[in-house]
């Protein structure tokens, strides 16, 4: 395979001092392809376009920020250590689940303001992010940041010495968790899209809270599997790391209040009205 015999470079283009990094450029591109599919959705729900680009714009700074924000603090003593690392993000250390709830904040806020449907938006935002996820995956290949344990499998990838973990310098071939969280990912937008395709969610609301619901479940199931190969630093708690933790009290949360709206909605019409201290009119 291509990817078993190919060693990446972290620099795509170089003119003189500037330089260009494969990772940023993934990043754009991503973002780029996210922005194009949440307009298209936009525009099916018939929002406005003008209001969608300001949120984007909103969502991309503060998402960024809040994704930076969060691997910071979970690498925090080396930060400390090396603050000007703090604002070198084409070295990589942008967490997905910092990117989530900075990104979560500003929608609630600007729906509220615009007076819009957060649940509506949330949902359309939802595959979008998937993809970006999905493009976004294969800057951490360029980094040689992003791999699991020792592997002898044919798709395994070559990571070179310096970027290997003290107890793995002697082997040459990773797992590409990359590529299976980028594989996973797009799978992840493909059900979000045709659940927009076959599902009118402004005829049946409760939909809107389920394809978001879905989002999260689907990620943190992908996210939790994940973490069982990787090998990059990060706190661990009762024998689970961070993510897989976070990963699981979403899932959790996200379970119960999709069972709480699929009850609600199988409770008949005149569930309400059978209050026995109702006087009739």
């Amino acid at each position: 395979m291509f990817l078993h015999n190919f060693t990446p470079e972290p620099i795509l283009i170089s003119f003189g001092p500037i330089k260009i990094f494969w990772y940023g450029f993934i990043l754009v591109f991503g973002i780029l392809a996210a922005m194009f599919v949440f307009l298209r959705l936009a525009k099916k729900y018939k929002l406005d376009s003008e209001k969608m680009i300001d949120l984007i714009f909103w969502v991309i700074i503060f998402g960024v920020i809040g994704a930076r924000l969060y691997a910071v603090l979970l690498e925090l003593p080396y930060y400390l250590d090396n603050p000007l690392s703090i604002v070198k993000i084409w070295q990589g250390g942008l967490a997905i689940h910092g990117a989530i709830i900075a990104g979560a904040m500003v929608i609630w806020y600007f729906a509220k303001k615009q007076k819009i449907d957060f649940w509506l938006i949330a949902s359309i935002i939802a595959p979008a992010l998937a993809l970006a996820q999905a493009i976004g995956r294969w800057g951490n290949y360029f980094n040689q940041e992003l791999f699991g344990f020792p592997t002898g499998l044919p798709w395994g990838i070559p990571i070179e010495i310096f970027h290997r973990p003290a107890v793995y310098i002697s082997d040459i071939f990773f797992h590409p968790v990359f590529l299976y969280e980028s594989i996973g990912n797009f799978i992840i937008f493909i059900l979000l899209i045709l659940a927009h395709k076959k599902i009118n969610i402004l005829e049946k609301k409760y939909w809107q809270k389920i394809i978001v619901l879905s989002y999260f479940m689907a990620y943190s199931l992908l996210r939790f599997s994940m973490e069982l190969i990787r090998i990059d630093s990060t706190p661990i708690i009762a024998g689970l790391r961070w993510p897989q933790i976070i990963s699981a009290l979403i899932f959790g949360a996200s379970l119960i209040y999709l069972i709480i709206i699929i009850k609600g909605e199988k409770k008949p019409e005149n569930q309400l009205n059978k209050n026995p201290f109702t006087l009739a009119k």
